[in-house]
């Protein structure tokens, strides 16, 4: 594994601070193109066992989050927030900004870990970052977001039971684009939200986002 140093330098040399979409007024450390990076993060794969570059790149779930909780504050605000799955950390980001008292932004992926760091610094916010699988943790927050989770069948099958558990005592929010292994029952829809995307990351130059709150399992 990179030490942190080396994570951060990695995601410096291959990316650059550019506006969220939907909330331009946060900064992250974001890829400009997709298959330099991802031929380069193979390299470092090789080295260090890592994950593909997800962290480079504001997807629409966590674009999404981040304007409904923009527009939408007292959801979080004065609250101990959990961004689950964060990968860049823009969701986690706007609840700083919406007055979240703590957030918690959870990856099992260093280089993530590390983009987060430094787009936390770069908006200036106190951000902590969790290294590492989180699920089964007993709840500690008062909200859990969810940014585009349900992509493929292994992980969506790791991370429900323990999400639908948390349900039972706190707000879970998933912010979802249409992926396959979305669950069936969603709960309560909170917002459906058009968010511009990229033909480098997906079939389509807009994704309809929708929040829902999951329901308890």
């Amino acid at each position: 594994m990179p030490a942190p140093l080396a994570a951060a330098a990695f995601v410096r040399a291959h990316t650059r601070l550019a506006p969220a979409i939907l909330v331009p007024d946060i900064k992250l450390h974001l890829a400009t193109e997709l298959t330099p990076l991802w031929q380069a993060t193979e390299e470092f794969l090789q080295q260090h066992d890592m994950a593909p570059p997800f962290w480079a790149f504001a997807w629409p779930g966590s674009e999404a989050l981040a304007l409904h909780i923009t527009q939408n504050p007292e959801l979080v605000r004065g609250k101990r927030v959990l961004d689950f799955a964060a990968g860049c950390g823009l969701a986690a980001l706007a609840c700083l900004r919406a007055g979240a008292a703590y957030v918690e932004a959870a990856e099992i992926d260093k280089l993530a870990a590390a983009a987060m760091r430094l787009n936390a610094a770069a908006n200036g916010l106190r951000l902590e970052v969790h290294l590492g699988d989180i699920v089964g943790t007993p709840c500690r927050w008062d909200v859990i977001l969810c940014g585009d989770v349900c992509y493929e069948e292994p992980m969506t099958r790791h991370i429900l039971p323990w999400l639908a558990s948390c349900a039972r005592q706190v707000p879970v929010i998933i912010a979802d684009p249409g992926r396959k292994y979305l669950p069936s029952a969603r709960g309560k829809t909170l917002a459906v939200i058009e968010v511009p995307t990229s033909l480098e990351l997906e079939d389509t130059l807009q994704r309809s986002v929708t929040l829902f709150q999951l329901p308890p399992g």
